[in-house]
């Protein structure tokens, strides 16, 4: 169980954050940027998770701009809420608020990963923040728009390929602008596919992704 801290952005907006401490030392840091639906149950259990395995973890609320204590289900009218949300948000001010993650786990070599809304801004923090040694992205429905920016680290990508939300030929335009960059994708896999509060949770797909996203985390973060 975590806690909840104060961060300040370099605009100096004041956020609210999660943060998870490993047992020990941290092996390393790691940002884990929420979807659409706040900090909430989920990306807590995220965040607990990869405190379990060594690292130290925040997730900042990524609302707190707009509206503050943000955490939201997985039932339509949550949905209908968090894309209202997520709509008045530009993609300037949310890497203000992830630099200050990293800037708070200073010391430690940082990882940032992300799912839905956060994997596509874990791509942005990969190619336009500092302090970024491994990137993760999960489901990023807007990677594409972004799919010719430079990553200054290694990155990871997740994709379904019953996403519906994200079509085939935009994983594969993604695929052709960063060829160096492993994109993998899980067969019969939906949108969400990670998170087991979702009626789209893939138990095997999100093992093995999970696994995936480890052993790319040990060899870049630690």
């Amino acid at each position: 169980m975590g806690d909840i801290i104060q961060l300040k952005a370099s605009d100096g907006h004041e956020l609210a954050a999660y943060v998870a401490e490993p047992e020990g030392a941290a092996r390393g840091g790691i940002v884990v940027i929420q979807e659409i639906f706040g900090v909430n149950s989920h990306i807590r259990a995220v965040a607990d998770g990869f405190a379990a395995d060594g690292y130290k973890v925040i997730a900042p609320a990524m609302f707190d701009r707009i509206e503050r204590n943000v955490d939201l289900g997985y039932d339509p009218d949550s949905i209908a809420r968090g894309r209202e949300l997520k709509g008045r948000m530009d993609w300037d001010n949310p890497l203000l608020d992830i630099q200050a993650a990293i800037g708070a786990l200073s010391g430690l070599k940082v990882g940032v990963t992300g799912y839905c809304w956060g994997g596509s801004l874990a791509w942005l923090a990969a190619t336009r923040l500092d302090g970024v040694s491994a990137a993760i992205c999960y489901y990023g429905g807007q990677i594409n728009d972004f799919r010719n920016e430079s990553a200054k680290c290694p990155a990871l990508m997740h994709f379904g390929s019953e996403d519906g939300s994200i079509p085939m030929e935009a994983v594969e335009a993604i695929r052709a602008a960063q060829p160096d960059i492993p994109i993998h994708l899980y067969e019969g896999a939906g949108h969400g596919f990670s998170c087991d509060h979702r009626g789209s949770y893939d138990a095997g797909s999100a093992a093995t992704a999970r696994q995936r996203t480890m052993e790319f985390l040990a060899k870049n973060v630690g």
